[in-house]
């Protein structure tokens, strides 16, 4: 099994997901890398932090370079100069981001794109086919996304699509890998993406039947998408009992760290978001004391203490909030590039202290093959 469970506590699950580019302790989080970089940081930087993982978006990847670009190159790691694991999205988000340049059928999803107005067209075949040609180590089934404020029928509609589309992007997943030689070879992980907007009837559907259909993992999708943050705590109540519990669970573009803890109490493993790097970007600072400030404001002008004396980012404890506040007030790319390695560096370290707040209760992982959450699994 790719997944191992080593402990579960009131507080959380702890393992470790096995990936063709290596080992990733969980809980972890998935810094954003849209393009296969990350604004005005640089790998090295985010590897120095305690990155395990990447994330890279396949649409976006799909239109500029293109696959084959990357394929040729050696696959995306040799393409970006990453080592360790990424993980790609199917492109179904954009369905919910781009919906006001897409068309969906029951065959996939039209995009005009954002780029040049070209046409671009994504099914369940496209989305398995775009993503190994990438050489992802984690890749996501081609879903429908729909916001919050979705009528039922829509999203009744946006689950039966989902449904039929993961049962296609498997199918798909399978052919291709068994293209390659076996072995020793490790292959990419397929997650299936739960959705169903704030119907819980619809979300149970959906978990259930595609736990079913058997994925190396199991994403939720569709939250952090306009709902009240209650909303998202119900919803992860109804699904997160109803996954296997020897697989990860992967809460899809969550990121504020406030809720951080309290999803991985409920059993999720696995979590990505641009929020520190778009907030850092804007001048709103995470600190290390569990803080968080807005640099850009007049007072920071005057404080030649650093920006972090505790942070994890080297370059934090080095400069001081008058240099960062003076940097960004003038538009200078390095304030942007210092406040992102800060916000990363907390929300990174955030991770590895709730790993080990999980390891110093001493509990018994779970058996390998139960299906059911534990109670102290769901908060």
């Amino acid at each position: 099994m790719p997944f191992a469970l080593l402990q579960t506590s009131p507080s959380g699950r702890l393992g470790n997901l096995t990936t063709p580019h290596g080992t990733i302790e969980t809980p972890f989080f998935l810094p954003v890398a849209t393009g296969g970089a990350m604004r005005g940081v640089r790998h090295e930087d985010i590897l120095a932090l305690g990155a395990q993982a990447m994330l890279c978006n396949t649409y976006h990847l799909h239109l500029r370079p293109g696959e084959q670009v990357i394929n040729d190159a050696g696959g995306l790691h040799a393409f970006i100069g990453w080592p360790k694991p990424i993980l790609t999205d199917s492109g179904g988000f954009q369905v919910f981001s781009l919906r006001d340049c897409r068309s969906v059928t029951d065959d996939g999803v039209t995009f005009r794109s954002h780029l040049d107005g070209s046409r671009c067209f994504l099914g369940p075949r496209e989305a398995m086919e775009i993503q190994h040609k990438l050489g992802a180590d984690m890749i996501m089934c081609l879903d429908v996304c729909p916001p919050s404020t979705a009528k039922r029928s829509e999203i009744v509609v946006a689950v039966e699509r989902t449904l039929r589309w993961a049962e296609e992007c498997k199918r798909w997943h399978e052919e291709l890998y068994g293209r390659i030689p076996q072995g020793d070879i490790l292959f990419p992980l397929l997650f299936a993406i739960v959705q169903g907007g704030l119907e819980r009837d619809l979300r149970e559907k959906c978990a259930q039947e595609l736990v079913a259909m058997e994925f190396d993992g199991y994403a939720i999708g569709g939250l952090a998408v306009g709902e009240g943050e209650a909303d998202m705590y119900e919803i992860l109540d109804v699904v997160c009992p109803l996954l296997p519990v020897n697989k990860p669970r992967y809460l899809m573009g969550v990121g504020k760290l406030s809720q951080i803890p309290r999803c991985i109490a409920k059993g999720i493993d696995m979590f990505d978001c641009v929020l520190p790097m778009r907030e850092g970007r804007h001048g709103t600072l995470y600190l290390s004391d569990g803080t968080h400030i807005r640099i850009t404001k007049q007072e920071y002008l005057s404080d030649h203490t650093p920006i972090d004396a505790h942070s994890p980012a080297l370059s934090s404890r080095q400069y001081s909030r008058a240099y960062l506040c003076h940097l960004l007030r003038s538009g200078e790319r390095l304030g942007e590039t210092l406040a992102c390695l800060q916000n990363m560096a907390v929300t990174l370290n955030l991770f590895q202290k709730l790993r080990e707040g999980i390891a110093q209760v001493k509990e018994p992982p779970l058996p390998a093959g139960d299906g059911e959450a534990s109670s102290s699994e769901q908060g």
